[in-house]
């Protein structure tokens, strides 16, 4: 790194504080800590990981990969921007190419200055601080790019159902799982879009129902936040917390068709047992498999990816395997994604009089039939006339 450059005035620091920096996303998100700069490697910053950095506080997110290409309308870098917090594209360095996250470190000082990054006082590189203005252009760009995007999305989905069919179409292997499924009603969370908003208005619908709770990776995190705790959790094990896993629920890791599973060594590292189930395909397509191959009467599916965004921002390129599982599952399965967005409550001020009249009601009564209850309101208008006098 050169030496440090004179520096421009105070009025124009966007951000200062210590580095947090990890090539994976969900990886790093958990480490963070309020007031942080958040250095990643996340090509179109999807809608699930810019949450987590505002949830996170961070000061500021420099990303060494483009925040948003134009391939397709990516709502990361718009909510960060309404959120207040600098989203900033690196560049790589010019003499060496290399990537601003190879040479920094956590705990390193970093000072942004309007596009220019220093660490502990020397310069580090130059960045584009992305604007409103920025981001509304790429958005167009992206909607034109819209139709041979869904072109390319339609003919791997299809290239790959093709391939896979056999599988979600002949008999799969059935967990020998000690979670009862069969008869029972079964909700499966993603943690999606609108996961939150939906699990909080259908919390009334889990409590009288009691389904079976099947949390898919990070969530199992979502039910727990939720107030409830899952029964099952099934996924490759990479984006769903140790008190996740800890929380006494079943575990069922997601493994390749030749039966490797990454996800199992953490699950060995932490002293737990899990089930392997090798299947291609994604860890919400196991979960609804699963508890259609156990007997479950009804399957309910909160924050699951259905569309062709929602699979280019999970760095899937098509979703076969969704639409045949989809296909075998059929009329059991009842998507309760963006259910929060259908209606929302507004107060009634009829009602409220309604209920208010409906309260007053026998106390009034009771003030007509029983002469101690009128000498306690009497008693209690004169204390506020002489209160308000």
């Amino acid at each position: 790194m050169a030496i440090l450059p004179q520096r421009a005035s105070a009025g124009q620091v966007r951000a200062a504080g210590p580095v947090r920096c990890d090539l994976k996303t969900k990886r790093l998100i958990p480490r963070l800590q309020p007031g942080e700069i958040a250095v990643l490697a996340h090509e179109d910053l999807d809608e699930i990981a810019a949450q987590g950095l505002i949830e996170a506080r961070v000061a500021a997110v420099v990303n060494t990969r483009c925040s948003m290409t134009g391939r397709y309308p990516n709502r990361g870098p718009l909510l960060l921007l309404q959120a207040g917090i600098p989203l900033l594209d690196a560049e790589p360095e010019e003499d060496s190419g290399q990537s601003l996250i190879d040479r920094v470190h956590d705990g390193d000082w970093m000072t942004i200055l309007d596009g220019v990054l220093y660490v502990w006082d020397r310069y580090a590189g130059r960045a584009e601080v992305l604007t409103s203005g920025e981001i509304g252009r790429r958005m167009e760009l992206a909607q034109s790019n819209a139709p041979t995007e869904l072109r390319r999305f339609l003919d791997n989905t299809l290239q790959y159902a093709g391939r896979e069919k056999d599988f979600f179409l002949g008999p799969l292997p059935v967990p020998d799982l000690q979670t009862r499924i069969r008869g029972k009603h079964v909700l499966v969370v993603v943690r999606g879009s609108t996961y939150r908003e939906d699990l909080q208005a259908i919390s009334h619908y889990i409590r009288e129902q009691k389904p079976v709770l099947i949390g898919v990776d990070g969530g199992a995190d979502a039910l727990l936040q939720a107030g409830f705790r899952p029964h099952l959790i099934v996924g490759d094990m990479d984006s769903v917390s140790d008190a996740g896993l800890a929380c006494g629920a079943e575990l069922l890791v997601h493994a390749y068709l030749d039966g490797r599973a990454p996800g199992l060594q953490r699950i060995e590292r932490l002293g737990l047992r899990a089930h392997k189930y090798p299947a291609p395909g994604t860890s919400e397509d196991i979960a609804m498999l699963v508890a259609h191959e156990l007997g479950a009467e009804l399957i309910v599916a909160v924050g699951t990816h259905t569309n062709m965004v929602d699979f280019l921002e999970k760095g899937r390129k098509g979703m076969a395997s969704t639409l045949l599982t989809r296909l075998r599952v059929g009329p059991k399965l009842v998507d309760a994604k963006g259910v929060s967005q259908l209606y929302q409550t507004r107060v009634s001020w009829n009602g409220v009089l309604v209920v208010i009249l409906a309260t007053l009601l026998p106390v009034a009564v009771l003030a007509a039939v029983n002469p101690v209850v009128r000498n306690i309101l009497r008693i209690l208008y004169w204390k506020l006339k002489l209160l308000f006098a």
